[in-house]
């Protein structure tokens, strides 16, 4: 996966901890290489936590989870006021979409056949 911002591709690390950062936009993962790391607005379009507005958000099994407060739920996109019901206009994005179905299963298992 290349760098968000200049599209370089990741190479494989040398050993120890990756200098590439992971983020999330509009529910996708991204990776941010180090060299736009270097720049103070790298995190300003990442979304935020919508629990403590961090940008330290990571895509797991199509839940965006918070490595800083653990909380679970789509974040809030940059630019908004902080809560995912700023984007309440917008149409329903696939992953949108995919997650409602996902939660009607949960709750309805029967639903599904």
């Amino acid at each position: 996966m290349p760098c968000y911002r200049c599209d370089k591709v990741q190479t494989d690390p040398v050993k120890g901890a990756s200098p590439w950062r992971r983020g999330v936009i509009r529910d996708a993962l991204v990776l941010v290489c180090p060299d736009c790391q270097r720049t103070a607005e790298w995190t300003v379009d990442l979304d935020r936590c919508a629990a403590c507005a961090s940008t330290a958000l990571v895509r797991e099994l199509g839940d965006t989870r918070c490595r800083d407060c653990g909380h679970v739920g789509p974040g809030s996109p940059a630019g908004t006021a902080g809560s995912p019901a700023a984007r309440a206009g917008a149409p329903p994005s696939l992953a949108d979409q995919v997650t409602a179905a996902l939660e009607r299963l949960r709750s309805d298992p029967s639903a599904g056949l």
